[in-house]
């Protein structure tokens, strides 16, 4: 059992030994503790030294890394081996990023197909951006409609979001429908008109329930506006592989992009999902994305583990998950264009690492995935930051900003509260540093309210550039540590069953809602709710 394990139990013992670790001393003591916990790759520096961790600690979570496999299971997860054993599926959303010409899965080489719909959407795409695909009424596109949810939802929107600043003067504008509130829905139709707008249904399967009642609903929007059932193939798209369901809603086979099983959908940006990225930001722009992610794949793939970055993130993240009794850690970037990067980063993490059986079907007796959230700095800085400076428990935080936002006006202000926070945090602030601050009277009790105990760790990340390249990289190494976590934990990471239960209760109790059927069999609060809501 990983708990009983010798790496395991080394570290076990050895956070005994740290209990009375502090940063702030280690720092005075260690003057080159910041040259030694650091790293760089893709255009993206880590600092980590801001960590209650020392060499003895890194190594010994190294250790763990290597008896628990890491390296072996990043093998064959890159070689298309079915690593997903609870679907028996190959886990190769990294081959959807990579250049390589050739890469032989179930006897098919996967790269023609990837390549191929790789140029199918440089092709529609320059259609769209060139006016050639035009609305029924001869006008151009200027608005995209993403009609999907989760991973087909949340990793567009959080590129586009990110990049959309930088879109070239003939791309439509993206909007992004996910929610089944029919108001989500009306919030975008009024902005956009019929005889110009795109929609993107994006499932695979043309089922999902929430995706599919929103793109029902936005072609009787269609219809209505337009008086043309006709009209539909010129203005949907699907991201999808159920061909018989896409013409039946009535869109063209030629406006069908494909992917596959093997791309699990909070990893699907990459793919053909990345429809709308590229229809709002350009084909460049998203080739570029990928090529950012590539690059981290194989910084991923070459660097030691030591001081492999993706490796560092993960095993920092189980250092205080399992062996500091923390259950929580927070993204907080410091560029206003990430706003939607922890809303992204707490799918990808729970979703993939919540779980509580392990790949042998057994119950574990460790904790797994951390509850994860987060927000905008500085904004963030007057919400919740209170809790993280002062709280009872000390939660662990990545800060993430770019070099330069273009504007030294506000960069300067912006930077100066990114540093400061990552330095309060771990600096805390003395009993003896209040009084001499202060002209209360240490008797009077109110002192010991500003005191900050500090010695709390953060990571801080700092990107080049907030362009294409280096969000790909980015993305990329928050999905090999999200990896890295599952083979340690030994769980699969790339399941999702626990979304499931929800969902077929759901569908149940419509018909009793709609008063179609009388409901049987419900618990009293359930039924409660029905009778209430129904009425």
């Amino acid at each position: 059992m990983l708990s009983q394990s010798a790496a395991w139990t080394a570290l076990k013992s050895h956070a005994d030994e740290m209990h009375a670790f502090n940063m702030r001393e280690e720092f005075t003591r260690d003057p080159d503790r910041a040259s030694r916990f650091r790293e760089q790759a893709c255009g993206i520096s880590l600092d980590y030294s801001k960590n209650r961790i020392s060499d003895t600690t890194l190594a010994l979570l190294v250790d763990l890394a290597t008896q628990a496999g890491v390296v072996d299971k990043r093998d064959a997860m890159f070689r298309g081996e079915k690593i997903n054993l609870t679907e028996q599926r190959a886990v190769l959303h990294t081959a959807l990023r990579s250049p390589d010409s050739s890469l032989v899965f179930d006897g098919e080489n996967i790269m023609r197909s990837v390549h191929a719909v790789l140029k199918k959407i440089d092709k529609f795409v320059d259609s769209v951006h060139s006016g050639k695909h035009l609305g029924y009424t001869g006008k151009r596109i200027e608005n995209v409609v993403n009609i999907g949810i989760g991973g087909s939802d949340l990793g567009p929107k959080m590129v586009v979001t990110a990049l959309e600043t930088g879109s070239p003067n003939n791309a439509p504008k993206v909007h992004f429908v996910s929610n089944i509130d029919n108001a989500d829905f009306e919030k975008v139709a009024a902005q956009i008109d019929p005889e110009t707008t795109l929609f993107v249904i994006a499932s695979k399967t043309f089922t999902t329930q929430e995706t599919m009642l929103n793109a029902n609903t936005a072609r009787d929007w269609f219809v209505a506006q337009t008086s043309s059932k006709g009209d539909v193939a010129k203005h949907f798209v699907a991201v999808s592989t159920a061909l018989d369901k896409t013409r039946a809603f009535g869109i063209q086979d030629d406006n069908v992009f494909e992917f596959w099983d093997w791309v699990g959908g909070r990893y699907s940006l990459w793919s053909a999902i990345g429809l709308s990225i590229a229809l709002g930001l350009g084909a460049k722009q998203f080739r570029d994305l990928l090529s950012g992610a590539h690059a981290m794949d194989n910084h991923f793939c070459e660097a030691p583990l030591e001081r492999n970055m993706p490796v560092l993130m993960a095993m920092l993240g189980i250092w205080y998950n399992n062996f500091c009794d923390t259950r929580q850690y927070l993204v907080l970037p410091y560029c206003y264009s990430l706003s939607e990067f922890p809303s992204y980063v707490q799918q990808l993490d729970m979703e993939s690492n919540g779980k509580s059986i392990d790949i042998d079907g057994n119950a574990v007796d460790y904790a797994t995935g951390p509850a994860v959230w987060g927000g905008l700095g500085s904004n963030a800085q007057h919400a919740f930051y209170q809790l993280a400076h002062q709280g009872t428990q000390f939660i662990p935080a990545d800060f993430i900003v770019a070099r330069d936002t273009g504007n030294e006006f506000h960069h300067h202000p912006l930077v100066a509260n990114f540093i400061a926070q990552t330095q309060a945090l771990m600096r805390g602030k003395r009993v003896d540093e209040v009084s001499a601050e202060s002209s209360l009277p240490a008797e009077d009790g109110l002192h010991s309210h500003r005191y900050f105990s500090g010695n709390r760790p953060t990571n801080a990340i700092v990107l080049e550039s907030l362009d294409a390249r280096t969000l790909g990289a980015l993305i990329a190494l928050y999905e090999h540590k999200v990896f890295v976590q599952g083979v340690v934990w030994r769980i699969n990471s790339f399941d999702q069953w626990g979304v499931e239960l929800g969902k077929q209760l759901a569908k149940a109790l419509e018909p009793a809602l709609a008063g179609e059927t009388e409901s049987t069999n419900l618990d009293a609060s359930t039924q409660f709710l029905v009778d209430v809501l129904r009425a």
